[in-house]
């Protein structure tokens, strides 16, 4: 048996085509791009999460010298989330660099498992120096996530 997975999502050239709750949301992760800490990879990169009641926080990735022991900004910025803010929703979550950035597995994963935990969809913006890709969804990022409870179809 053959089945078929689509997605959709949004493609936004330049950012000026974006809401402007959008381009705010992708300025204040690009902003973050400067706090991060990545002298051995030289990549910067900046997240930023919008709540239900508008609040923004940012974060950006860390590196550590027992390289590739650091942090994603996404994730950390998740995890931070999850300590401090647990009974918040996210409404938006967005990423940038300098190059079109989009999340690694492992970052896809978090996002994913704190969709699910807030039982609310997570829309996530990921942007470049102009273009961005916007999907209303963790489940677009991964579909097959790794969840302790068996799915059933």
């Amino acid at each position: 048996e053959t089945r078929h997975l689509n997605l959709d999502y949004g493609y936004y050239s330049d950012r000026s085509e974006l809401p402007e709750e959008d381009r705010q949301l992708l300025e204040a992760a690009a902003k973050a791009c400067s706090t991060a800490y990545a002298p051995y990879s030289d990549f910067r990169v900046g997240a930023a999460v919008r709540f239900d009641d508008g609040e923004i926080l940012t974060s950006s990735n860390q590196e550590s010298e027992a390289f590739p022991s650091g942090i994603c900004a996404e994730r950390g910025l998740l995890y931070f989330v999850q300590a401090n803010r647990p009974q918040k929703k996210i409404r938006t979550l967005a990423i940038v660099s300098s190059t079109e950035c989009t999340p690694c597995g492992a970052c896809r994963q978090v996002i994913a498992d704190t969709e699910q935990r807030q039982k609310t969809p997570i829309r996530i913006l990921m942007g470049g120096s102009r273009s961005t890709i916007v999907v209303e969804s963790a489940q677009s990022l991964l579909p097959f996530r790794f969840t302790l409870t068996p799915t059933k179809d």
